[in-house]
């Protein structure tokens, strides 16, 4: 479980930026603005950061240090492998164009960096750097 505190950087690729759009898959159709912050898997076991397959908390309340997210409801998700309990990725939960949406505001670019960071066990802060 996270800790206040606890935060990591992590670099964000084309896939991440565009993931609606750009991505190896044919499970559903292309749907553009939406986004996501990966979490490296040395991280979420470093911090805690678990999915749906465990029963810790996976959705968290996350701000953005230039205002444009306040009280967003994101969740941790994905796994590296089948029934891994380690998050690969936070994402809006119930939207997945949250963070894409909040990419184009700061106007993200492939190998820009965003520091994710716990100001309570629930709470998360973002910052594009």
């Amino acid at each position: 479980m996270p800790r206040t505190g606890d935060e990591f950087i992590t670099v964000l690729k084309k896939a991440h930026i565009e993931w609606g759009n750009h991505r190896h898959t044919s499970t559903r159709g292309v749907v553009y603005g939406e986004g996501y912050l990966q979490i490296p898997r040395s991280e979420a076991r470093t911090i805690g950061i678990f999915n749906s397959n465990s029963s810790n908390t996976h959705i968290f309340n996350c701000n953005s240090t230039d205002g444009f997210l306040v009280n967003a409801s994101i969740k941790a998700s994905g796994s590296s492998t089948a029934n891994d309990v380690f998050a690969k990725q936070f994402q809006g939960n119930g939207n997945l164009r949250l963070i894409g949406d909040w990419f184009r505001h700061v106007n993200a670019q492939v190998g820009d960096q965003v520091k994710i960071s716990w100001t309570s066990p629930t709470d998360i802060e973002i910052t594009k750097l």
